[in-house]
Order: structure tokens, then C-alpha cells, then sequence
């Protein structure tokens, strides 16, 4: 499957609020979106993301739902993908380090233990 088209700072809000919705109409996206445009311009947005292949849409009586066509955990890895490789030069480790230097208070014995588990298990798989 080839990748979908890049997306523009409009378009990525209104992809976030979709998934973080799970699904909305083009009213409840406005309602939500900082600085909302007007609601011709959030019918364009999602016009546009509709092209793009990045939603799809459902009748439902007079308006529209709107929806992902990538599941949140692939558009999750798609994102760190790009942001792996345009701040972090593909560098896992220093993104790794950035988060934990972000992290006030640092971990958890649990969340530690849950990474140290997670990267144990990568390098069994030879990740």
C-alpha cells in the first residue's frame, strides 16, 4: 500500500480530532478545533483529507460522519516514523532520550520495568 499524501497543519488538527473522537461531522470538528475556520473552510479541509484517502465518509440523515481510514496505531507509527527521521536522524536512542529528559519526575518503577521488558523482548527478536 503506497503512503497517503502529507498533510498540511489544518489537516493534521482535524485528523487528530477524528481519531481522537473516533468519528465526527464536520460541526463537532469546528466545535473542537482551536482558532476553528469557518464551516465552509472545515467542509474544505475535509474535503480535501476525503481525496487524500485519509477519511472516509458515512451518510447519516442530512449530514455527513466522518472517519480514519488508518487505524490509530498504524497512523501512530507512521507519525513516529517521520519524526524518527526528521528530528532524530532515524536515531531511536536519541528520541528515547528525549522523552525521558521531558518526563518530570521521571518514571515509574512500573513504566520502567514495562520498557525494560519491551526492550529486552526487541532484542530476543534481534530489534
Amino acid at each position: 500500500m503506497s503512503p497517503l499524501p502529507k498533510l498540511s497543519r489544518r489537516e493534521r488538527e482535524v485528523m487528530d480530532l477524528v481519531y481522537e473522537l473516533g468519528n465526527a461531522t464536520a460541526a463537532r470538528i469546528q466545535e473542537n478545533m482551536a482558532d476553528p475556520p469557518t464551516y465552509s473552510a472545515v467542509r474544505s479541509i475535509i474535503r480535501g483529507l476525503v481525496n487524500k484517502g485519509h477519511l472516509v465518509s458515512e451518510p447519516d440523515g442530512p449530514r455527513y460522519v466522518y472517519a480514519p481510514t488508518m487505524s490509530a496505531l498504524r497512523a501512530r507509527r507512521s507519525a513516529m516514523r517521520r519524526v524518527l527521521k526528521t528530528f532524530f536522524g532515524d536515531s531511536v536512542e536519541g528520541a528515547v532520550a528525549t522523552l525521558l529528559e521531558l518526563r518530570e519526575g521521571g518514571l515509574t518503577p512500573e513504566e520502567h520495568d514495562r520498557l525494560q521488558a519491551m526492550i529486552e523482548q526487541a532484542a530476543g527478536e534481534g530489534r
